[in-house]
């Protein structure tokens, strides 16, 4: 089924709390983003949920199993992850890079649909057109969207997603919310960080909003981001009007 459960989560750091007390659960069928300030723990998080980093305290398991004890391998086939790191120093084609995304396939039945599963995530990246490009002659905004399409490549039933649209321009940070709609509209769950209030609240199920480690809230978006606890978790006075009963936060300017 794929559900994420993570109870009492901590993370400590250089003698620093990192996270603190979490408890959340991700499940298929969801788009869960979370939001915070720079430096409240969002990756952090997102690394403990993922797997890719483990918790100084409490626990996360996938279906009940902990994370800690799922080999590589497995877990690549049931997870993926984009982070904010995500580099090619080698000068691959743009397809080779995003055939590298079905690697934990190899020797798999489900290895035969290679081609197919990686043209659909090229596609769906909206990077068909690069595929004869080397990569690393890419601008940083195309180099993100292969990225993405090698993360959708490796077809899994959770898919995490650190700042996606960072480099983006305004139609492709759309594109890539409206990918994460229709993976999780097809039944998998998926966890996206985003600085982006307006853009997260209007594709999330639920917002998750961190802030100084914590959970600070957690629901639907339009129950998280009220206008007086934007502005106490950011510091920035701001108003918060609905459309189509999503909220659109917009800074007061003097």
């Amino acid at each position: 089924m794929g559900v994420i459960s993570a109870h009492g989560v901590g993370v400590d750091l250089d003698g620093r709390t990192i996270l603190d007390d979490v408890t959340l659960d991700v499940v298929p069928g969801e788009v869960l983003v979370l939001v915070g300030p720079n430096g409240a723990g969002k990756s952090t998080l997102l690394g403990v949920l993922s797997g890719e980093r483990a918790p100084s305290r409490g626990t996360v398991t996938l279906d009940g199993r902990p994370l800690s004890g799922i080999r590589h391998q497995e877990l690549a086939r049931l997870r993926s992850v984009l982070t904010q790191e995500n580099t090619v120093s080698f000068p691959f084609l743009v397809s080779e890079v995003v055939a590298m995304g079905r690697s934990p396939w190899a020797r798999t039945v489900q290895g035969r649909d290679d081609i197919t599963v990686a043209s659909e995530a090229m596609a769906a990246a909206d990077i068909v057109h690069l595929a004869r490009r080397r990569y690393t002659q890419l601008s940083g905004g195309e180099k993100a969207r292969v990225s993405l399409a090698r993360v959708l490549a490796q077809d899994t039933l959770v898919v995490f997603l650190d700042e996606p649209t960072a480099s983006l321009d305004l139609r492709h940070q759309e594109d890539v919310m409206r990918v994460g709609r229709r993976l999780a509209d097809d039944g998998r769950a998926v966890v996206v960080v985003l600085h982006d209030l307006s853009l997260a609240a209007a594709y999330a199920d639920r917002l998750a909003l961190v802030s100084g480690g914590t959970l600070e809230a957690l629901g639907a978006p339009a129950d998280v981001l009220t206008a007086e606890r934007v502005e106490r978790v950011y510091g920035l006075p701001v108003d918060v009007h609905l459309v189509e009963g999503r909220p659109v936060v917009i800074p007061r300017r003097a």
